[in-house]
């Protein structure tokens, strides 16, 4: 599938927050992009608040519109609270957890190790960054592409042993790091 290859920095603006987990300091935080910025400050609507937490949730997991409705589809079909159920098939996803397992240093990183075959589940390699993982997979980079990251926390829900990592359980919503609000996203999907 097809995935953003712009300015990342100018999403990142556009959002108020550093979404690409680069560390960045937001040059020009308060401003959104464009030529002057903002003329005027608006009052945002609601809608405008379901739309800017789901194009915050889209662009910092790096996928498109599309893929996106058909995961909350999927997720409106699991047991439970939908919210929930979108973050997580949104944290198992392959590329997410290479991310999470800190064997590489961003999600796009992650993206295109996984793209161009460097990840193994289960001895298998797989390039596709969308797999879902299940509880069991075991996930490792090739030899050739040993970059994994000392002293990093890694979630509950995964355990690491050198550039060897295993899924060890569903993530639950304290697992995810990032402010995320997902009942605007069910409450936009609703309309």
């Amino acid at each position: 599938m097809a995935h953003y290859v712009g300015p990342k920095n100018r999403l990142s603006r556009r959002e108020g927050v550093d979404l690409f987990g680069k560390g960045n300091k937001l040059r020009r935080g308060t401003q959104v992009p464009g030529q002057h910025g903002a003329k005027r400050v608006r009052k945002i609507s609601d809608y405008g608040k379901q739309l800017r937490e789901k194009q915050k949730v889209r662009r910092m997991y790096g996928i498109m519109e599309r893929q996106f409705r058909c995961l909350l589809t999927e997720a409106s079909r699991l047991e439970g609270n939908t919210g929930e159920n979108l973050l997580r098939l949104l944290e198992m996803r392959l590329d997410n957890v290479v991310y999470r397992l800190g064997l590489v240093p961003t999600r796009n990183m992650a993206r295109q190790v996984v793209g161009h075959g460097h990840v193994k589940i289960n001895n298998k390699k797989l390039n596709i960054p969308s797999y879902q993982v299940k509880i069991g997979d075991e996930i490792s980079l090739s030899e050739s592409l040993v970059r994994a990251r000392e002293n990093l926390s890694v979630p509950t829900w995964l355990d690491r042993q050198g550039i060897i990592g295993r899924v060890v359980s569903k993530p639950e919503r304290l697992d995810t790091i990032e402010s995320v609000s997902e009942q605007l996203i069910v409450e936009f999907y609703s309309r």
